[in-house]
C-alpha cells in the first residue's frame, strides 16, 4: 500500500485515482443527483476515491484544490469521505456545493460556506407553456417557427465546431471555452448525452448538449451543459431547443429538468455561516462585472422557465478569499 492511502473501519481510501473508468460510472450511476456531477467525468479532474463510497473530482491550480459539485456517494456518505479529503487536501476550496455540504465543512472544519449563485428544477410533469410569465417562451417560438427553425434530435457532429467557434466570438470570454464550471464540449465519455440541433433550411444553427443525472441507477434529470447558436440568428434558439427537448423529456416520463448554475443570483438574506464581506462582493461583481461574464443575461434567460430556485454555495477558508477566486478564474479560463 502506497503513501496516499490508508484503512479506515475496514475502507481503502486513496487519493490517487484507484477506480477504473468503469467503476467511477457506475458511482456516477448510483449517486450523481448533483446537475454537475456528470461534468465531474471531464478532461483535467483529478479524484479522491474511497471503494466501497465513492469519489470526490477535483482540479488544482496555484497549490491549492477546487472540488466540483457535491460528492459522488451516498449523501450519508458525504461526512466521511469529505473529512478524509479534507484531511488530505486542507488547503481546498468546494465549488456549487449543496448545503448539506455546507454544513460538514463548518460544523467540522470552521469553513465558511457563502452562496455562489443559485440553481433551478424544473418539475417536468408540471410543466407547460401556458401562463402570463412564459410569454417570451412563447413568443421566440413563434418567430422560430415564422423563420422556419426546425428542432431534431441528432448524435452525429453537424456543424457542431463551426457553430461554437462562431459564437464564442460573441462572449465575453472570447480565447477559451470556459471548463471547470462547464465541462468542455468534446469528452471522450458520451453516454446518456443527448444533442438536439436546430435547422433552418437545412442547416443547423444552434444545439444543445443535455447531460444525464442519476438516481440509484436511473436517469432522472437532465441539465443542458452546452449551449451555442448561429452568430447571426438571435430570435431565441436557445428557448425553442429548451422547450422541445423539455416535451420529449417529459413525454418520456422523466421526472426534472435542471437548469444548472446560475452564477451570482444571491438571496438577499446573509447566512450564520457566510462570509459577509465576500457576499457582498459577490452582488457588486454581479452588477459591475458584465464586462467578464453575461451574469444578468443568464439570470434573466434562466428564470424564464419558472423553475424551483435553490442556492448553490462555494465553502473556503478566509472571510475574503480573494487569491482562491483569482486562481479559480484562471482555472475555468474566464480570464
Amino acid at each position: 500500500m502506497n503513501d496516499q492511502t490508508l484503512v479506515l473501519d475496514g475502507l481503502v481510501v486513496s487519493g490517487n485515482n484507484s477506480f477504473t473508468f468503469s467503476e467511477r460510472v457506475e458511482y456516477l450511476k448510483k449517486y450523481g443527483s448533483h446537475s454537475q456531477s456528470f461534468s465531474t467525468l471531464q478532461p483535467g479532474m483529478e479524484y479522491f476515491d474511497m471503494p466501497g463510497i465513492g469519489f470526490i473530482g477535483y482540479m488544482r491550480t496555484w497549490g491549492k484544490s477546487y472540488v466540483l459539485s457535491n460528492p459522488v456517494t451516498h449523501e450519508s456518505n458525504f461526512e466521511l469521505i469529505l473529512t478524509e479529503f479534507h484531511k488530505k487536501h486542507p488547503n481546498s476550496c468546494y465549488i456549487q456545493v449543496t448545503k448539506a455540504v455546507v454544513d460538514i465543512l463548518h460544523r467540522k472544519f470552521g469553513l465558511y460556506g457563502t452562496q455562489f449563485g443559485s440553481e433551478s428544477r424544473i418539475d417536468l410533469q408540471k410543466w407547460s407553456l401556458k401562463g402570463k410569465k412564459k410569454q417570451i417562451l412563447r413568443t421566440a417560438i413563434n418567430q422560430s417557427e415564422k423563420n422556419g427553425i426546425e428542432v431534431k434530435e441528432r448524435y452525429s457532429d453537424d456543424h457542431t465546431r463551426e457553430i461554437s467557434d462562431a459564437w464564442i466570438k460573441t462572449r465575453k470570454c472570447k480565447s477559451n471555452e470556459i471548463r471547470f464550471l462547464i465541462r468542455p464540449m468534446n469528452m471522450g465519455y458520451k453516454e446518456n448525452e443527448r444533442h438536439f440541433y436546430a435547422y433552418q433550411d437545412g442547416k443547423a444553427v444552434g444545439f444543445i448538449y443535455f447531460d444525464p443525472v442519476y438516481e440509484k441507477g436511473q436517469i432522472v434529470s437532465y441539465v443542458p451543459n452546452i449551449s451555442r447558436a448561429c452568430a447571426d440568428f438571435k430570435q431565441g434558439i436557445f428557448y425553442t431547443l429548451m422547450a422541445h427537448a423539455m416535451e420529449v423529456f417529459k413525454e418520456e416520463g422523466v421526472p426534472y429538468l435542471d437548469l444548472g448554475l446560475i452564477p451570482l443570483m444571491l438571496a438577499k438574506d446573509v447566512e450564520e455561516q457566510e462570509s459577509k464581506v465576500l457576499k457582498n462582493l459577490l452582488k457588486v461583481v454581479y452588477e459591475k462585472g458584465n464586462f467578464l461574464y453575461n451574469f444578468k443575461g443568464l439570470e434573466f434567460t434562466k428564470s424564464r422557465f419558472r423553475g424551483d430556485i435553490e442556492k448553490t454555495y462555494c465553502c473556503h477558508k478566509g472571510a475574503l478569499p480573494m487569491l482562491e477566486f483569482v486562481s479559480m478564474f484562471k482555472l475555468t479560463r474566464i480570464f
